[in-house]
């Protein structure tokens, strides 16, 4: 797929990043279950060590299943290359690990997934590292509080949990203009539906857990490495930047240009964090996103029914779903997703906390899980749930106050979702 610009998304789902296996022709890519691989000689082991030479080492830094699936992700978000990981959590420290140091901050959206917020707020001080949090509607507080000290600025495209959509444009200008990377999580997204590179991101990071996967088998995060930030403009960014010792003062800017942080990330990031996709996590993620497309149309169209539905309910205060006319973030959806809002929302019920709990647990087709983007419907009550840990004050700015249900929709029939939702909400009610 040298060529792969030219073909269509449907195309690309199902071939980036897959050729038939040189050794036995295999259609399909395989799992190389292997720690290992075997050098064809010192001086090509040596040329591998030293980055002079591209191939497989180690597991912990490379693999072919996991090459595979960072070419098709990497190819489908736009980006120049990828590194994949154990996790979505996993991701974000990745692609934030080149970038910060001991005293370094990032910009960050309020509207995150509760678990962000937490690494955000709280893990990443372990490392010397802050987060800033802002309400990034409001561009003029999201400029002030970059700092001399901000390495990067972070935001989802579609907010988990309530289906916000971040006006990417605005804030990759405001980045741009203090020189510091966007970096977008697009897992609610997916490239389908968003092309956060697109609009200015500098990196996109997924957890593959969710849509790219689609069928709730395995755990992976990727980060997708648009190739087009300058990480010599300035001093900023030393690991990118400067001569690195333990590769024996080489640039890995200067010498790798567009592929210097996907080179960072598997070299230095991989090697010594050790976050590692195994093979066949990849080979399902590989599986899954050859149906991508198919999937989140399906997911759309549900959703846009779901919401309708729920917004006419009397027992339901508010579904902040984009896709809804009646939203304040439905023309800014049409342009940042143009194929649709995705399917993850949340719908506040006018009974409060019980009312969220009677629902819930009266639910039937809808699991209830601490997942989203499965091809079956799920269900949580974040407050007690993902964003626990967070205050009330950051519950509420997160979109997931008391009286809050999150609702990923997923492929089922759309009238079966509905007759479901209707007598759980009669339930809550009675």
């Amino acid at each position: 797929m040298t060529d792969a610009p030219k073909y269509g998304f449907d195309t690309l789902q199902v071939h980036a990043g897959a050729r038939p296996d040189p050794a036995t022709g295999a259609r399909q890519v395989p799992i190389y279950q292997t720690t290992a691989y075997v050098f064809r000689d010192a001086e090509h082991a040596a040329a591998l060590f030293n980055l002079q030479e591209v191939g497989y080492i180690y597991s912990r830094l490379t693999n072919p299943t996991v090459s595979a699936l960072q070419e098709r992700v990497a190819t489908l978000e736009g980006g120049a290359g990828a590194v994949c990981c154990s996790s979505g959590h996993a991701a974000q420290i990745m692609a934030l690990f080149p970038l910060m140091g001991p005293g370094r901050n990032v910009v960050a959206s309020t509207r995150l997934y509760g678990g962000t917020v937490t690494q955000f707020s709280q893990t990443i001080k372990r490392f010397g590292w802050s987060a800033k949090f802002v309400d990034f509607d409001d561009l003029d507080a999201v400029a002030a509080a970059i700092d001399e000290n901000t390495r990067a600025v972070f935001c989802e495209s579609i907010a988990n949990p309530g289906g916000y959509v971040t006006d990417l444009d605005a804030i990759a200008a405001i980045s741009d203009k203090a020189g510091v990377p966007l970096i977008v999580d697009n897992t609610s997204a997916t490239p389908y539906l968003c092309r956060p590179i697109e609009h200015g991101a500098t990196l996109v990071v997924h957890s593959m857990t969710k849509y790219l996967t689609g069928n709730g088998t395995v755990t992976g995060g990727v980060v997708v490495d648009s190739g087009k930030f300058d990480w010599s403009a300035s001093d900023k960014f030393p690991s990118l930047s400067a001569p690195e010792p333990a590769y024996h003062g080489l640039k890995f800017h200067e010498t790798f240009g567009a592929l210097a942080f996907t080179f960072h990330g598997i070299a230095i990031g991989l090697r010594d964090l050790g976050m590692t996709l195994n093979p066949q996590a990849a080979h399902y993620t590989l599986l899954g996103i050859e149906t991508l497309s198919l999937r989140m149309q399906r997911h759309v169209e549900n959703a846009m029914r779901v919401a309708s539905w729920l917004e006419n309910h009397p027992g339901v205060e508010q579904v902040t779903y984009a896709g809804l006319p009646s939203s304040p973030y439905n023309s800014r959806a049409s342009s940042i997703c143009p194929k649709g809002a995705g399917a993850l929302f949340t719908v506040a019920l006018k009974g409060g906390y019980n009312a969220c709990v009677k629902f819930v647990e009266a639910l039937n087709i809808f699991s209830h899980v601490a997942n989203l983007g499965d091809t079956r419907s799920l269900v949580i009550h974040s407050a007690s749930t993902t964003h626990r840990q967070l205050s009330p004050e950051q519950q509420t700015a997160a979109g997931a106050a008391p009286n809050v249900v999150r609702i990923s929709i997923g492929i089922e029939d759309a009238d079966d979702l509905i007759a479901d939702l209707d007598q759980a909400l009669a339930a809550a009610n009675g």
